[in-house]
């Protein structure tokens, strides 16, 4: 049975027999050389195809909270319980920071892991040339991701997210802007309108055609303005915001090569 000590202001449990022997954890080292050592039998074949996750805002910190919290719930101490991700034959880390910000933003994020490229924040699927807002500066700056080129490659590829599919995560695989928040032209100011540029949810159907799976949220960015939403017609917040009237979900549909579902 596990017993508590007060000590000052902070509870600690004493640790179980085992773990005051030294070979306890000596034989947990041994153990983990070998899981490694049998790993040089990995399947080397070439991947037929590639999903990759991103679990936003998943620093060191918050993944070391999820691991203590998966143990306690399993009555645990917390520290020595293992995620799935613990357990892949393969782990790094990526250093993740915006142009001009020290504490970066998911659009600077997304364009580094998506792009290759480290950007401003703020600003989505572009390199650090362009200035936040700044409409004037995005011409020849944009940048491809990882899912243009399995395009080029002719492969099929989607988006799937929990948030809108025009979401500055999600927005950098298709869309280049000066502005992570301009979903729709209704999200724009004059002079970016005036400019040229283009929303996000346009840019989703135009930039790269023929995606075949869009999955995610944000459909009012995708409808004219005061347009009644098809899940929820009676609430103003769903309404329609586009200003230019159009209907991209019907715009996509209408894009696509005969015959393909």
């Amino acid at each position: 049975p596990k017993k508590w000590v007060l000590l000052g202001a902070m509870w600690c449990v004493s640790p179980p027999e085992r773990e005051k022997d030294p070979e306890y954890w000596r034989g947990q080292a041994q153990q983990t050389l070998r899981d490694a050592l049998r790993l040089q039998r990995l399947n080397q074949n070439v991947a037929k195809n590639l999903i990759l996750f991103l679990g936003d805002g998943m620093g060191v910190s918050t993944v070391t909270a999820a691991r203590i919290l998966k143990g306690q719930l399993q009555n645990l101490k917390g520290e020595e319980s293992l995620l799935e991700m613990d357990k892949f034959p393969y782990v790094a880390l990526a250093k993740t920071y915006n142009t001009n910000a020290q504490v970066p933003d998911s659009a600077g994020t997304a364009t580094a892991y998506l792009c290759g490229v480290k950007a401003n924040e703020g600003t989505v699927g572009v390199t650090a040339g362009v200035t936040r807002d700044r409409c004037n500066t995005t011409k020849g700056q944009e940048v491809t991701s990882i899912l243009r080129w399995a395009k080029d490659a002719g492969k099929a590829v989607g988006i799937v997210t929990t948030t809108r599919v025009t979401h500055a995560t999600p927005s950098a695989a298709y869309a280049h802007s000066a502005n992570r928040d301009w979903y729709s032209d209704g999200e724009m100011p004059l002079d970016a309108l005036e400019g040229g540029c283009r929303d996000i949810a346009r840019q989703l159907v135009e930039n790269i055609p023929d995606i075949e799976v869009i999955l995610g949220g944000g459909r009012k960015y995708m409808f004219p303005k005061n347009a009644s939403d098809v899940e929820y017609p009676h609430e103003d917040k769903h309404r329609g915001t586009r200003l230019d009237r159009r209907d991209l979900v019907q715009a996509w549909r209408d894009i696509k090569p005969p015959g393909k579902v």
